[in-house]
């Protein structure tokens, strides 16, 4: 008899949709992403999908939770996209993403949110 595999209490947890298992992100839409990102890949296993997509909602919380803290410190309710970017670019672990958010994004702007330690790296 077959045992279950490494990842298949990801699927268990939660409601299991027809779409895209316990997850909101779409696991189709992710294979494709996966299958566009080089020539070399073509074959993905079923479990591969799942785990990227609890990644990806780990990541979008984090981020988030940066972001808010930014939103919180303007005494705002609402997150904007300059508290997104206050995170990123105040956060070494998305130095990925700086690129993606400088074109609209000064240093003199950036406000740090409380409780996250900036490091100099000088």
């Amino acid at each position: 008899m077959r045992q279950p595999g490494r990842y298949s209490r990801l699927m268990m947890c939660g409601g299991i949709t027809g779409r895209s298992g316990p997850h909101s992100l779409p696991l189709a839409r992710i294979k494709k992403i996966m299958k566009n990102s080089g020539e070399d890949v073509k074959m993905i296993s079923g479990e591969a999908p799942i785990v990227f997509s609890k990644a990806c909602e780990l990541f979008i919380e984090e981020l988030t939770r940066r972001s808010w803290m930014t939103t919180q410190q303007g005494k705002r309710r609402t997150l904007h996209k300059e508290d997104i970017e206050s995170a990123v670019v105040g956060t070494d672990i998305f130095d990925f993403l700086v690129s993606l958010v400088s074109d609209s994004c000064n240093s003199e702007d950036i406000i740090t949110p409380v409780g996250i330690e900036i490091l100099d790296e000088s």
